[in-house]
């Protein structure tokens, strides 16, 4: 007889998607003493003191309740006002701006909006490991395309327009890049920008590292002019810039019939986001500015220090211009990706992300993240000399 428990019982989509390659490095790790992680990105800062104290201070005050589905007014008006402040990009808070639990949860609900059964959403890779899951779990189809790092990891727009099909719904676009630390510049992002447009797709671009750049002015997308606006959904959030990923609050901005689509899903499936993390967002968006830089300024600090030394030992890295990645080739050490991190791990106890988690394009690199202190990184580094010593 078979039990209730049987994975037969699993929808496909469920069934068929791959485990996170982050997580299952991270978990080995955590059952080790004395690992450096270089694996999951998040920052290793205290959310900035102010922020902390807006939350217990919306506790105390016995702010428990649910909030609109779209979040306090007061938070939307903010966030719009600061992406206005930072692009000069207008949005209506009341129709064009919802809080959600975090990007994850804005991505989640701009698919499930957009997609139907067989659509399918161009995706520029190596990307972060929930893209391509949460087009599968809206029932839509992934279509990746590989950067590569001769070209710095930027997409070729023409490689972007040779994909498209009848099928197509949408391009999403993600820079800063997780993992690679690339930026886009303006040409190429209005390149894909113009590729939308004349193929009538939607855009949907994921900012959640747009204040985390080093010597590079990030580009909003929907900063490209207004009829790319009217057919963009901006992702953004709090979780990187101002260390606040457990308290899971971020946003979708874009045009009010999308953004209702979105609403609509939301109030099904969350209700609204976390009333002590709005609070906390508020306050962020206030006061949070001072903190921002001074984490910038430490991470480029530490972004020097992990791309020289990885240089260095010969893996060849590019220079990451935003967010907190490097994304060192390692084919010098005669290993694919996926026996390099775990040789690593268990040899020298550094944790390493292997490139091939991130999508086509992510072979042959690895994912090694300095949001960690200066010192550890440094120790770490110490130890993949050793490594290399070994085995380069």
């Amino acid at each position: 007889m078979t039990e209730i428990g049987s994975t037969k019982y699993l929808s496909q989509r469920v069934a068929g998607l791959k485990p996170s390659g982050i997580r299952k490095f991270f978990d080995i790790a955590a059952t080790m003493k004395d690992v450096i992680s270089l694996g999951i990105g998040e920052p290793d800062f205290t959310t900035p003191k102010p922020i902390l104290e807006a939350g217990i201070r919306s506790l105390s005050q016995g702010e428990t309740h649910y909030t609109s589905n779209s979040g306090k007014l007061e938070l939307r008006q903010a966030i719009a006002d600061n992406i206005f402040k930072l692009y000069g990009v207008k949005y209506d808070p009341i129709t064009e701006v919802i809080a959600t639990v975090g990007v994850s949860e804005a991505l989640y609900l701009t698919m499930t909006a957009i997609l139907d059964q067989g659509d399918e959403v161009i995706i520029p890779t190596p990307c972060f490991v929930s893209y391509q899951a949460e087009v599968i779990l809206a029932g839509g189809v992934p279509v990746e395309i590989p950067a590569r790092m001769e070209n710095n990891f930027q997409v070729d727009p023409a490689e972007i327009r040779a994909a498209i099909t009848p099928r197509t719904k949408a391009i999403f676009v993600g820079y800063p890049s997780n993992p690679t630390g690339a930026v886009a510049t303006r040409e190429t992002l209005m390149e894909i920008a113009q590729l939308a447009e004349q193929n009538d797709l939607v855009l949907i671009s994921d900012e959640i590292y747009d204040r985390l750049v080093y010597g590079f002015q990030h580009v909003c997308v929907p900063a490209l002019g207004e009829s790319i606006k009217r057919r963009t959904i901006l992702l953004g959030g709090f979780s990187k810039d101002y260390a606040m990923t457990g308290w899971r609050i971020g946003y979708a901005a874009g045009p009010a019939d999308l953004i209702k689509g979105l609403v609509r899903i939301h109030q099904y499936t969350i209700m609204s986001a976390p009333t002590t993390a709005q609070d906390a967002a508020l306050e962020a968006l206030k006061t949070g500015e001072p903190f921002v830089q001074e984490m910038v300024t430490e991470y480029d600090r530490r972004r020097r220090l992990l791309v020289d030394g990885l240089n260095r030992l010969g893996l060849a890295t590019f220079e990451p211009r935003g967010a907190f990645y490097a994304f060192p080739n390692i084919r010098a050490s005669g290993m694919d990706d996926e026996t390099f991190a775990e040789k690593l791990l268990k040899e020298e106890h550094v944790a390493v992300v292997p490139g091939n988690a991130f999508g086509p394009g992510g072979e042959g690199f690895v994912r090694a993240c300095y949001a960690t202190e200066y010192g550890k990184i440094e120790e770490a580094l110490e130890r993949m000399e050793r490594f290399m010593q070994r085995y380069g």
